[in-house]
């Protein structure tokens, strides 16, 4: 598995893993970090002038993670993708947040146990209930530097 930074030729990609409309995904790639994970399939460091990345496929991409910093603390905005690949992934803003002496925080749907299983995994604690989304209750996630 690969891990690269996304570009915006995977908006569409990013938008079928998501269940978002692509053009809300292409501004996700300009505004935040944006990370992806692919099938390994690809040479990451082949010239991304040549046809590798004239647009991704939703099958070559096994998830996303987008995070931004604000303060001191990293915020995982968007996670999704395969279990392996949301673990491999949410290590990516951890790394960040390391470097930057940051915590992090993730907040995660109680729908969505895999990623709650992968923040575990990786360190994080549970601190409580986060916001509600689209009427989904969430449970907030920290990591302290």
């Amino acid at each position: 598995m690969n891990v690269r930074d996304a570009l915006e030729a995977d908006a569409d990609a990013l938008a079928s893993i998501a269940d978002s409309p692509t053009d809300v995904m292409r501004n996700l790639v300009h505004d935040r970090t944006v990370r992806v994970a692919e099938d390994g399939s690809h040479d990451p460091n082949a010239d991304v002038s040549g046809s590798q990345y004239n647009g991704s496929d939703p099958e070559d991409l096994l998830g996303f993670v987008s995070f931004d910093a604000r303060e001191d603390t990293v915020h995982v905005t968007q996670l999704d993708g395969t279990d392996d690949a949301c673990k491999r992934l949410l290590a990516e803003p951890i790394r960040f947040a390391e470097r930057e002496s940051m915590a992090v925080e993730v907040l995660v749907s109680r729908e969505t146990e895999t990623i709650a299983d992968a923040a575990e995994e990786l360190g994080f604690e549970r601190s409580g209930s986060g916001p509600r989304f689209e009427g989904s209750s969430t449970v907030r996630f920290r990591m302290e530097p």
